[in-house]
């Protein structure tokens, strides 16, 4: 894996889950990298310390990115702190799972804003300094869900689906400028946002993926640092699923 060092990274949603392993990956190959979080400060603290305890830079930054003011202090922040950006990491989200017969329109507004409006607000305050450099690296971290569909999950479904076609749009808009644009789909990985899916939903997960266990945080972060290096320098609008064969398409 190419080293990515000297280069600035911005994980949102990285306090936990697959954006804590995202954040600890991207520092072990020597990017500094800018923790977002929502809510738990003291989680991504944590993330900021066993990076700096590697010999590694951090720092964490609190920002609501669904809402585009709190994006754009975000991204400003990152600036501010290391003088550029190189590689944004949409990994912020959230789910609110039910029948649509059931869901609320809040449900539907709450988790389409913090899913997918999310990264478009990233993105959009993220660009103009990587068309400035000409050099960018935006991974979108979506789910086969949005590939496939999921019973119960029709805003979910209809946001990680919405972060493909995003990832598709931007990578035709940014690559004259040196911009890849890709996207992660994971499988099942077990996490605080799958913890409460009931246990005869993971059953039937397990019994649809071809490798037989369910993915990991740190095997989404391998995927992420490759996109994120040079290695994929000529690799744009692409959704690579790391989801233990669940979805072959």
């Amino acid at each position: 894996m190419a080293e990515l060092q000297d280069k600035v990274a911005l994980v949102t949603g990285g306090s936990r889950g697959i954006g804590r392993a995202i954040a600890l990956k991207l520092a072990s190959l020597g990017a500094k990298v800018v923790v977002n979080y929502q809510k738990n400060a003291a989680a991504a603290q944590e993330v900021v310390q066993m990076i700096q305890a590697s010999g590694g830079q951090a720092i964490a930054v609190q920002a609501d990115v669904s809402r585009f003011a709190e994006a754009q202090a975000l991204v400003k922040a990152a600036l501010d702190a290391y003088g550029r950006l190189d590689i944004l990491v949409n990994n912020a989200g959230t789910t609110r799972d039910n029948l649509i017969a059931l869901m609320k329109e809040e449900d539907w507004d709450v988790v389409l804003a913090t899913n997918l409006k999310s990264a478009w607000n990233c993105a959009k305050a993220a660009v103009r300094p990587m068309m400035k450099q000409r050099y960018g690296r935006i991974v979108n971290i979506t789910s086969v869900s949005g590939l496939a569909g999921q019973g119960g999950q029709s805003n979910y479904s209809a946001s990680k689906a919405g972060l493909i076609g995003l990832t598709k749009a931007l990578a035709k808009e940014l690559g004259g400028r040196n911009i890849t644009v890709n996207a992660v789909a994971p499988g099942f990985v077990p996490t605080e946002l799958t913890a409460s899916l009931p246990e005869e939903l993971r059953a039937k997960m397990l019994e649809l993926t071809p490798l037989g266990r369910f993915g990991t945080p740190e095997d989404m972060a391998n995927a992420v640092a490759f996109f994120a290096s040079d290695e994929a320098s000529y690799i744009t609008g692409q959704v690579l699923s790391v989801d233990g064969g669940m979805i072959m398409m």
